[in-house]
């Protein structure tokens, strides 16, 4: 689909128009790179040459073998810079860059300044190049995390099981998943039971235990056993289908950022063309000795002094750096635009589980009134070690040296409630409130209001005690807030599919007033573009999960989880943080603020050498050649600017 989610194919700091982009594809054909550079190299290398037996005046090359050579170290870089203009006349855009290129250097031509003329086309295509390269190192790193992906399902056939592709499954198939695999289709559960990771597809930190004949949705994990599912729904009509058409449709309703070359060109590029042409004709009114060759050399050396081929390196150098400083950083953008947009940022939403918490769990305290700790994990863990569910391996791992001194018999699992069984012949309930519930035993009050999920247990039907277990705040979360208001970003805001009252918990923890929980796709969806109803806001959301995948399109900068994200979200995002850092997201802001000083010092850098170098040509004072320097010296100074980018250290 033609969005965000897709990469550029060039920096886009220096595209003109998207027709551009898909119409040069020699300058943006990223099947065999070291080809991209070979016209390049070509036209360099004959420049040089030519310049050398220009400067020993060989006695050979004068007349059309010298035209001849020039014209074949010219067409390398020109032809498709001429092709590019062509076909943006036959559409009606008169006054682009690639008009005025062609034009300046044809005109060189025309005047005998072959070598200026090539020299000029040449460090155009250079530009061209940085950009390119700049995005491919990008688009490259993000496509070998997806490529790590599985993207087949092991189905039965008949005999054994083997892998298809998802979008080849049958309903009714029989298929099995292992043991951290990511289910693919919409289905039931065969097997007896299963334990799955939720959260990409609701949000909800706690795994969940589903049992045979219940259903199952593509996004889930299995996080226990290997398990047998039959698949209800084609692949096109799984959850997943559904989010990316919501993707889909929230990325068409968002608009393309206009970065400056293109608005530049727009005033630059005619004036510039009417400039030379006064140049050549005005004098026909106030001078005696009106000679129109000798005007028309003077408005076609403007025209090439014109030629914004600094600016046009100068700009992509600058995103370079900051694109390189990313990605040393653990962020990919997908394109240098967004290193602009994160500037804009002023209103962060940001998803719960896997973003701001690990998405594992520990526990936060182990309260008894009745006995000695020691003794009642002993009592809960010799229940818990019958289970395989998740919150039961964090009870087991938790203080190891506690050893196993009791032994748990005709322990049952209570569905949605927890354990039951004897130790020491005693009976024991092991679960949440509703079990104590159900077996009418009486909890302190207190224990109720607690957030976290709660492990009480009972032994003949009196309250013994109860564990808190918590979803892992994330090591630098609360740094990482404080780091993001520090950029001066003061409204953030926490949607998430889990519990309103933990999501609120967080957000006193992380000191975040704007907290909503018990969200559903949609949900995230419309609260972003209830945001987005401010002009005044410039919203990005960061989450990691399919759920995420419409909110993340639908923000004006959409930020996803790379390390473990999934790859709808990953797919869908502008920047990718690979190491799932939170605070990340300030350092993405920081460089992007010191990239757009390091632009737009180039930008006052080349414009300033422009306009002196022009104003020196329309008086005559200044040649091509002066033009040319004037170019590879801001080049120069350019990339020496760009390089601060490189060498700076980001927290």
């Amino acid at each position: 689909m033609e969005n965000k989610n897709q990469y550029s194919t060039d920096c886009s700091c220096c595209e003109t128009s998207s027709e551009s982009q898909n119409q040069s594809p020699s300058l943006s054909n990223t099947t065999n790179n070291y080809k991209l550079y070979l016209p390049a190299i070509f036209s360099f290398i004959l420049l040089m040459v030519g310049l050398g037996l220009d400067y020993t005046n060989a006695s050979f090359f004068s007349g059309w073998i010298r035209v001849l050579w020039y014209v074949a170290a010219y067409l390398p870089v020109g032809y498709p810079v001429i092709k590019q203009g062509y076909l943006l006349l036959l559409k009606g855009n008169f006054f682009s860059e690639f008009t005025l290129m062609a034009v300046a250097t044809i005109g060189a031509f025309a005047i005998g300044e072959y070598p200026e003329g090539v020299a000029v086309m040449l460090f155009y295509s250079i530009g061209e190049l940085f950009q390119g390269a700049a995005v491919r190192k990008a688009k490259g790193n993000i496509r070998s995390l997806l490529n790590q992906r599985s993207s087949t399902v092991m189905v039965y056939d008949g005999l054994k099981f083997v892998a298809m592709k998802p979008e080849h499954v049958n309903v009714g198939s029989r298929i099995q998943i292992k043991v951290g695999e990511k289910l693919a289709l919409d289905g039931v559960l065969n097997s007896e039971m299963a334990s799955m990771n939720t959260s990409a597809i609701t949000g909800e930190s706690v795994p969940k235990t589903i049992r045979r004949g219940e259903k199952v949705y593509a996004g889930y994990i299995n996080t226990d056993q290997v398990i047998e599912m039959e698949s209800t729904k084609k692949y096109q009509d799984s959850s997943i289908a559904r989010i990316l058409e919501m993707v889909e449709q929230a990325s068409a309703r968002k608009s393309k950022t206009e970065l400056f070359i293109r608005r530049f060109a727009k005033i630059y590029t005619p004036i510039v063309f009417f400039a030379a042409l006064a140049i050549t004709l005005l004098p026909y009114l106030f001078v005696d000795n009106y000679v129109f060759e000798d005007w028309l050399y003077k408005g076609l050396i403007f025209l090439v002094l014109s030629c914004p081929c600094a600016l046009v390196v100068s700009i992509p150098l600058g995103y370079f750096g900051g694109l390189g400083a990313a990605s040393r950083n653990g962020l990919l953008f997908k394109g240098a635009s967004f290193l602009d947009a994160i500037t804009k940022v002023n209103t962060l939403a940001m998803d719960k589980t896997g973003t701001l918490t690990k998405g594992n769990f520990k526990i936060q305290s182990v309260v008894s009134p009745t006995m000695e700790q020691t003794q009642f994990l002993n009592y809960i863990k010799s229940i818990e070690s019958q289970s395989s569910h998740p919150i039961a391996k964090a009870i087991l791992n938790y203080n190891p040296r506690v050893e196993l001194t009791h032994q748990a018999r005709d322990v049952k699992e209570i569905p949605g409630q927890g354990l039951s069984g004897y130790v020491n012949g005693h009976k024991a309930l092991v679960g949440n409130l509703e079990l104590m519930m159900t077996h009418q035993v009486r909890v302190p009050e207190k224990t109720k209001n607690i957030v976290e999920t709660v492990v009480f247990m009972a032994l003949e039907g009196v309250y013994s005690g109860h564990i808190i277990i918590a979803d892992q705040l994330k090591d630098d979360a609360k740094t990482g807030i404080e780091r993001i208001k520090a950029t001066g970003i003061t409204n953030l805001m926490i949607l998430s599919g889990d519990k309103q009252s933990i999501t609120s918990e967080l957000g006193n923890t992380l000191d975040v007033s704007k907290v909503k929980g018990d969200l559903f796709p949609e949900d995230k969806l419309k609260e972003v573009e209830k945001l987005k109803e401010d002009p005044e806001s410039f919203v990005a959301f960061v989450g990691d999960g399919i759920n995420d995948a419409p909110v993340l399109a639908m923000s004006d900068v959409g930020i996803a989880m790379g390390g473990l994200g999934s790859d709808v979200a990953i797919e869908t995002a502008d920047i990718v943080i690979q190491t799932d850092q939170i605070s990340k997201i300030a350092t993405a802001i920081e460089i992007g603020k010191s990239t757009r000083n390091i632009v737009w010092q180039n930008i006052a850098l080349a414009f300033g050498v422009k306009l002196m170098v022009l104003l020196m040509g329309a008086w005559g004072v200044a040649s091509m050649w002066e033009a040319v320097f004037a170019d590879v010296g801001v080049a120069f100074l350019a990339i020496l600017n760009a390089v601060r980018l490189q060498q700076k250290q980001w927290k």
